[in-house]
């Protein structure tokens, strides 16, 4: 009887495991291998709603790391800080700037985090889609709202999404690994 018991355990928890890692596969697999929209897009939002900028203090550092940004989706409930310097040892901790210009700055702000189950990575950027809303923070500039206009995939030494050609628009640019590290997932957001 025991054993019959640790048998239904044990298969309970396979079927378990396996479900979960078929919808994470079929998430991923349901993406495209490449851009649908770029910048000059009009699927775009282009018109600025007259909004002043809120008015934040964000910590110097946090953990030993400069902090430069704080990030905040909503529809994951993602509120981490980024880091100023990409670095491998930070990103266990939160994400990290990994290239392109000042937080709200005009260009291609790109952070790159881990793609594992805690609260503050990006192992739910996948379940971001157009239209979805992003604020980024930061001493300077305060905080500003960015409209996600694409998720896609792509391939490890792909480096268009981290170009700067902005058509001098505010742009961030989410980047972390999916597929047993053989891809990359981006999510491209524009100031909206």
């Amino acid at each position: 009887m025991i054993r019959r018991f640790f048998q239904l355990v044990i298969i309970l928890t396979i079927s378990i495991l396996v479900g979960n890692v078929a919808y994470g596969m079929y998430k991923e697999f349901s993406l495209n291998t490449f851009p649908s929209n770029i910048i000059e897009s009009t699927n775009v939002i282009e018109i600025k709603e007259n909004k002043e900028d809120e008015a934040i203090s964000l910590p110097k550092s946090y953990k030993g790391y400069i902090v430069d940004s704080k990030l905040e989706i909503p529809k994951i409930k993602l509120n981490t800080y980024v880091f100023e310097e990409y670095d491998e040892d930070a990103m266990w901790i939160c994400p990290t700037k990994y290239y392109g210009p000042e937080p709200n700055e005009v260009g291609n702000y790109c952070i790159a985090a881990h793609n594992y189950n805690k609260q503050n990575m990006f192992d739910n950027i996948i379940k971001l889609e157009s239209g979805d809303i992003i604020y980024l923070s930061d001493n300077e500039n305060g905080k500003q709202q960015y409209t996600v206009y694409d998720v896609y995939k792509v391939d490890p030494d792909n480096t268009k999404p981290l170009l700067q050609n902005t058509n001098r628009k505010k742009e961030i640019t989410l980047i972390t690994c999916s597929d047993y590290s053989s891809k990359r997932i981006i999510v491209k957001a524009v100031e909206t």
